[in-house]
């Protein structure tokens, strides 16, 4: 494996433990009653979206599963209007309707999260042939979990996009569980044979090693880019928090803390080692704490939408 310079590591780093202490904050404000409706958290799946996202254009595209805070993050959204968003006020990204399962904001190709389990997948086939339409090297990229392999909408959506060559990276973080069941229980099938179904090359990783994910997005999406059509890269992972925030996960034992396979751990090690020092670690994510404090703060001051404000493109005027 090509070594990667610290400075590259580092920023991948930084975008994981942005994701981290955000998923971490969000959960204490979950629990205080701050952000309404339903959060699903990613805390252990950090090294996904920023190896991907370390990787992509602003004009490149992505969609999103409900447990999409850490993509949006990676790709670029800013953290106030983030927080305003998930905390359900006017200046949010989406006016404070989206919230955490259906955050999105176009101006940084994140065509958003999903409440469905797979409905991001057809999306950025519609974006994927967007861009090839338009004839640019821009791709489009989803990211879904395990348990989207037994909706039909991917086998559709892998169908359309090997027939038509199209810029689509589908990227798989496999954790295992299909919301409260393992997915071993509910899917006869692999994601490997899956993908040569289709004559779609596939690729699994260590999801949890934010060195592999950056080295095997950087490999893939150049060769997507350069016209060799879509690809699919499996990442392992864990979700080490139950399906949402609040369940009681009768269904398996509660991991009650992140093991040595902590993919935020595991980074800040592989930094330590090559000769970062502790004390600019521990200055990063000072900083990024400083952020979601203003960040948050900034959501408490912000509006809370009205009901016409909150309707707004919801329902269609009555026609007299």
């Amino acid at each position: 494996m090509p070594a990667i310079e610290n400075t590259k590591l580092l920023s991948l780093y930084e975008t994981m433990a942005l994701v981290r202490q955000t998923e971490l904050r969000l959960s204490r404000l979950f629990a205080d009653g701050e952000v309404p409706g339903f959060i699903h958290l990613s805390i252990g799946q950090e090294a996904v979206p920023a190896g991907i996202g370390a990787v992509l254009r602003a004009s490149d595209t992505i969609a999103s599963t409900h447990r999409g805070h850490g993509h949006a993050l990676a790709k670029g959204m800013p953290l106030d209007r983030f927080f305003l968003e998930i905390m359900g006020k006017e200046e949010g990204v989406c006016g404070g309707r989206g919230g955490s399962m259906h955050v999105a904001d176009l101006s940084i190709g994140m065509l958003g999260a999903n409440g469905i389990v797979g409905a991001g997948i057809p999306i950025a086939l519609g974006s994927a042939l967007a861009h090839q339409t338009r004839g640019t090297t821009d791709i489009a990229v989803v990211f879904f979990g395990d348990g989207a392999m037994a909706e039909g909408v991917l086998h559709e959506s892998l169908n359309l996009a090997a027939l038509w060559k199209l810029p689509l990276l589908a990227v798989c973080e496999n954790n295992g569980w299909a919301e409260f069941s393992p997915t071993s229980r509910q899917v006869a099938a692999n994601l490997a044979d899956l993908s040569k179904a289709y004559g779609i090359p596939h690729e699994e990783l260590d999801g949890n090693d934010f060195e592999a994910v950056w080295l095997a997005a950087d490999r893939v999406v150049a060769a997507i880019r350069g016209g060799g059509g879509p690809f699919v890269l499996e990442c392992r992972t864990t979700r080490i928090r139950g399906h949402y925030e609040g369940d009681q996960q009768k269904y398996r034992e509660p991991i009650a803390a992140l093991g040595p396979d902590d993919a935020v751990a595991r980074a800040r090690r592989k930094l330590i080692d090559s000769g970062v020092s502790v004390a600019s670690l521990e200055a990063i994510e000072a900083a990024i704490e400083s952020r979601i404090d203003s960040a948050v703060e900034a959501a408490r001051m912000g509006q809370a939408p009205d009901y016409a404000r909150a309707s707004r493109d919801v329902y269609a005027p009555v026609r007299s």
